[in-house]
């Protein structure tokens, strides 16, 4: 088995978690794996995800690494693409069946003219384009979520190499005890208040701006702090804080480790999270295989995965997320109620031994020619 990982400084922290969990479990299941992924070289000298660092790793991603991947291509029988945003690989394999984990259709969509705020550049049209392409080439294409299977089968005008396999956990999240959380978060001595949280990055689909003006409601009827994990605030998030008046209760854990974000999980009064769009919402799930409530937009993902686990409520309703929330800052009871519901959301799911054995019979049938 060969599996193709993601270049270093993509910015995609949460795939290379990702192709580093399925390499783990395949190891120890004993399958014989290869990780593979393009190797810094030119986007050494400046790297990033954007700007001049963006287009070194172009160079090292689509010249470079596509020699290196037919050779260890050649010596596998059977190649596993971690992440779709690479699916134009699919074209570098010869005689291999090739499958790819499809994770959402967004950047794809972005670059169609359908979601504005992922809208792309005129080279971002066309590397969407080439990952179209890439994913139709592909023997077959694992969707992580029925709505991605469901956006991959419109934009791609067909269905007739994807499949869905449900994600499960990329690392084994748990609810830590109070002695274990004090340890990991003595070095972030701002956080001295009950707290709600949220995980990711700046991206606008991820509604950060509607984090804040929650919480700003929420925070009129119980005293908490607020808890960014992921990338730093933008200068206009940083406006709004201090618009909000909010700015004093705000506390930025930047490009934290996964044992700290378990241990903010397992602390937190709650995970707000009203993305705007998700192909699947990963911190979700984390947050309850942690105990942590979650109060989250009813978009169609999310409403996928998490079900009666957690508060749903319509993208624009922020004063029903903030009562909610707040009410869980202060009710024991629902919110040991919320905590169970979602615990057993993930036992009963999204567990990774699930999405592992649905994995190796997809690897199972490819190596077969059944593809």
């Amino acid at each position: 088995m060969l599996l193709v990982g993601n270049y270093a400084f993509d910015g995609s922290k949460s795939m290379q978690i990702w192709a580093d969990a399925l390499f783990r479990e395949l190891t120890a299941r004993e399958i014989s794996v290869k990780l593979t992924a393009p190797k810094p070289v030119f986007g050494r000298l400046k790297p990033a995800a954007a700007g001049l660092g963006k287009w070194l790793g172009y160079i090292d991603r689509f010249l470079l690494f596509p020699g290196q991947l037919r050779a260890a291509a050649s010596q596998a029988d059977l190649v596993h693409i971690s992440d779709h945003g690479s699916a134009m690989f699919a074209f570098v394999v010869k005689d291999k069946p090739v499958l790819v984990t499809c994770h959402d259709m967004l950047a794809v969509r972005g670059a169609l003219g359908e979601i504005a705020e992922m809208r792309s550049s005129p080279a971002g049209r066309l590397l969407q384009l080439w990952v179209r392409l890439g994913l139709r080439r592909a023997t077959r294409v694992a969707c992580v979520s029925q709505f991605t299977l469901d956006d991959a089968t419109r934009v791609l005008k067909s269905g007739a190499n994807l499949s869905k396999v449900l994600n499960g956990l990329n690392y084994p999240f748990r609810p830590l005890a109070a002695a274990e959380v004090d340890k990991r978060l003595a070095g972030i001595p701002a956080i001295r208040k009950p707290f709600l949280l949220h995980v990711g990055s700046g991206h606008p689909r991820k509604n950060r701006d509607g984090v804040l003006r929650i919480f700003e409601k929420a925070n009129r009827h119980a005293d908490l702090q607020l808890v960014f994990a992921g990338q730093g605030l933008s200068g206009q998030l940083l406006r709004l804080a201090r618009d909000l008046k909010v700015d004093d209760r705000i506390v930025q854990v930047i490009n934290p480790s996964v044992e700290l974000v378990e241990a903010l999980y397992s602390r937190a009064v709650a995970l707000l999270f009203p993305s705007r769009y998700e192909g699947f919402g990963w911190p979700a799930i984390e947050a309850q295989a942690c105990g942590c409530p979650v109060v989250a937009s009813s978009i169609p993902s999310l409403a996928e995965i998490l079900a009666q686990s957690a508060a749903l409520f319509p993208l624009e309703d922020e004063q029903g997320m903030a009562n909610f929330a707040a009410k869980l800052a202060d009710d024991d009871v629902l919110w040991g109620q919320m905590q169970q519901r979602g615990l057993e959301n993930v036992r009963s799911r999204f567990q990774t031994s699930r999405m592992m054995d649905d994995y190796l019979a997809l690897y199972r049938e490819l190596a077969a020619g059944n593809g």
